[in-house]
């Protein structure tokens, strides 16, 4: 069999797999019932975290360099806080998702004081807000634990929120 032919029947032979995969993809997707709510609930909570992260960055930004936009953008950061909690209402109630924006509050908050302590070269507040904010995590991921024990395991849920903080973490500047 030439090189031609022999590359024919691979491409054949994987187009028909790569339509057979679809086909059961597509029939299995026929079968499951996804809920109009938990599509909406899925794309909301993808956007707002993603506004998390967009807010969050422009606060590092604005904070850093003592930016004129600092108070607005921090006050859309928090708001950001206030919107995720507001999300979960539907699904896990009012009282959780209270707590969660209280939770989220507190992780900003705390993380705005662990900048400017860095930023100032204060040590001691610097250690004093990262025990805080390490804490805050550790009650984050005992939320989400509650929320969602059999898909959340604490354990996993800590070593995700602490890995986080380990990378986001300001340092402080060399004495």
């Amino acid at each position: 069999m030439n090189l031609s032919r022999k590359f024919t029947v691979v491409l054949v032979a994987a187009l028909f797999t790569l339509f057979g995969v679809f086909a059961i993809a597509s029939t299995a997707a026929a079968h499951t019932k996804i809920r109009p709510e938990a599509i909406a609930f899925h794309d909301g909570m993808r956007k707002l975290w993603e506004d998390h992260i967009t807010w969050t960055r422009l606060f590092i930004v604005s904070a850093v360099a003592d930016l004129p936009d600092k108070d607005a953008t921090t006050q859309r950061l928090l708001q950001n806080q206030t919107d995720i909690g507001d999300a979960i209402k539907p699904f896990y109630g009012e009282a959780a998702g209270d707590q969660l924006t209280g939770l989220l509050t507190e992780h900003i908050v705390t993380a705005a004081q662990l900048l400017e302590a860095a930023k100032s070269g204060d040590a001691t507040a610097f250690e004093d807000a990262k025990t805080r904010w390490y804490a805050n995590a550790d009650e984050i991921a005992a939320f989400l634990h509650t929320a969602n024990p059999d898909e959340w395991p604490l354990d996993e849920m800590q070593a995700m929120m602490r890995d986080h903080l380990d990378l986001t973490s300001p340092k402080l500047p060399p004495a």
